[in-house]
């Protein structure tokens, strides 16, 4: 049925096509742990792709191990309508999983494997709709945009962004294909990692006074991260909605020190802030920078080559969008939803509506899924997405 030139979801099978179902178990089955190259996949697709005249842009990390794949499924149309996934996944080492995580089987209503729910079964469905697109009679386009290491801080989805730029396209909007049990996400919190190193002074453990102790020194920044924990939890604006709502920083990693009688010389912490859209988390981070600063001068009194260093290991922007938007809009009504969600996990999202594009989160499956020995997605949830992306290659407006 349609109403306002979008196509409405009516009942859907509670299972999904075998085409659907075979392509998620091909992908499944391609091992694409961030550590890993991922062209085996994106190679495949490609291969698919071209073989309906479809033509693919890649583009690749610095020793070309790793590709994004950006194709445009109705050439010659003004704009179009980006449906993003990332096709890395995160390791299994040290999981008790019952099968082959490699396994891409059926069994019990669900396509089971590591990948299965994050979030090689949207990018399978959207594939296995290519055709339907490049026919639409929509007057927008389809682009299907996957990248690489989405999991270790979304780092080909830059790439992948400035190439689509430098190419001229602008699309409409874009609908990441994350797991949200097709509930139409507006809203995440972003995922700021860094590493912070010490170099202090070694000396004997009874020659203090001569030493700079690298762990000491850390351990008074990591107590400032903890102070800034704390004022958020105590102050900061709630946002509801999220399972925390407020923004969190926290120490994930401590290494130092040789021996018990050795004054460390050197010491190294990780930690992260998952900042609200309404936080800054720039701002968060250079109260840790000036806090290190302040610490270096009394340091640099027993030795100047003391000091604190930092890198960044990843930098994701917490993301906001509208309900009243029209790509959520359009979402809710090919998902079926009246409602939407916010989720607590990061995705690519904010780097899409950093780069002016509209944007909304909505996938098959479930987070809880995600990451765990087991991983799974109910062949429900493939079904209900196959039924968006029939509505999608049959809608004629975004409004």
């Amino acid at each position: 049925m349609r109403q306002n030139g979008v196509m409405q979801v009516t009942a859907a099978s509670s299972q999904p096509s075998a085409r659907a179902l075979e392509l998620a178990q091909t992908l499944v089955r391609i091992n694409t742990v961030s550590a890993n190259s991922n062209l085996t996949l994106i190679h495949f697709i490609r291969d698919e792709l071209q073989a309906m005249g479809v033509a693919s842009r890649l583009t690749y990390n610095a020793d070309r191990t790793k590709a994004n794949l950006f194709a445009t499924l109705g050439e010659g149309k003004s704009a179009g309508v980006i449906l993003s996934g990332h096709t890395d996944t995160v390791p299994w080492d040290g999981q008790d999983w019952s099968s082959d995580p490699l396994s891409g089987h059926v069994a019990d209503g669900r396509l089971w494997g590591r990948g299965s729910a994050d979030m090689k079964a949207f990018i399978a469905i959207a594939l296995s709709h290519a055709r339907q697109f490049v026919d639409s009679p929509a007057p927008f386009a389809i682009h299907l945009a996957l990248s690489y290491d989405e999991e270790v801080g979304c780092l080909g989805v830059r790439e992948l962004i400035a190439d689509m730029r430098d190419a001229g396209v602008k699309p409409l909007a874009c609908i990441v294909g994350e797991p949200t049990d097709m509930v139409p996400a507006i809203a995440h919190k972003g995922v700021y990692r860094y590493k912070c190193c010490v170099r202090g002074k070694e000396a004997h453990s009874s020659l203090t006074p001569q030493s700079v102790n690298a762990i000491e020194m850390a351990a008074r920044l990591v107590g400032k991260l903890r102070d800034m924990a704390e004022c958020f939890e105590r102050d900061e604006p709630r946002y509801a909605g999220f399972d925390v709502p407020f923004s969190t920083a926290s120490v994930g990693q401590f290494h130092g020190g040789i021996a018990d009688n050795v004054v460390p010389r050197d010491a190294e912490f990780r930690y992260e802030f998952r900042d609200l859209p309404t936080a800054d988390a720039k701002a968060m981070q250079a109260q840790v920078l000036a806090h290190a600063r302040s610490l270096e001068p009394a340091m640099h009194k027993v030795a100047p080559e003391t000091g604190f260093r930092f890198d960044t290991i990843c930098e994701v922007p917490s993301f906001l969008g509208s309900a009243s938007d029209a790509v959520t809009r359009l979402a809710q009504r090919l998902a079926g939803e009246n409602r939407t969600t916010q989720v607590a996990f990061g995705t690519e999202a904010g780097l899409f509506k950093q780069a002016g594009i509209p944007t909304v989160v909505c996938g098959p499956g479930s987070i809880t899924q995600a990451h765990q020995p087991d991983e799974y997605v109910y062949l429900e949830q493939l079904a209900r997405c196959e039924a968006f992306m029939r509505g999608l290659a049959a809608t004629r407006s975004l409004d």
